[in-house]
């Protein structure tokens, strides 16, 4: 059975995408296909690419701290393509980050340390509160 349509990225100028690699393979392993933009996206063309994909959920991989700007700009970039993607962060995000994110429409942030099985069932979490 197919789970779904994942696209994971990095947004902005972080340069490290071991953890995404590994994120897409658990994903993959799990029944979803998996769509992986590359390193330094904008957040015009993840949204892009999750609309013209018809992604069922985004993947953010932050480890920059510029999360607080870029999230939200994924969130809104989808939104103002007329799409209601859910959109989920993972990497480091300091809890004090947590309400302000959900506010701008992250959907769920995962931080270092998540297992397999979290980051499986969050994005089940995701997508069935997408429907």
């Amino acid at each position: 059975m197919h789970a779904g349509r994942i696209l994971v990225a990095k947004v902005g100028l972080d340069g490290h995408d071991r953890g995404i690699k590994v994120v897409a393979r658990i994903l993959r392993d799990a029944g979803y296909e998996v769509i992986y933009t590359g390193l330094f996206q904008t957040p015009e063309t993840v949204a892009a690419a999750a609309v013209d994909e018809d992604v069922d959920a985004v993947g953010l991989s932050m480890l920059s701290g510029a999360h607080m700007t870029l999230a939200p700009l994924v969130v809104e970039a989808i939104r103002a393509r007329g799409a209601d993607i859910p959109v989920i962060v993972g990497g480091i995000v300091p809890d004090s980050d947590l309400d302000e994110l959900a506010a701008a429409g992250v959907g769920t942030v995962l931080t270092p340390g998540a297992t397999a099985d979290e980051i499986v069932a969050s994005v089940g979490r995701a997508l069935a509160g997408a429907q």
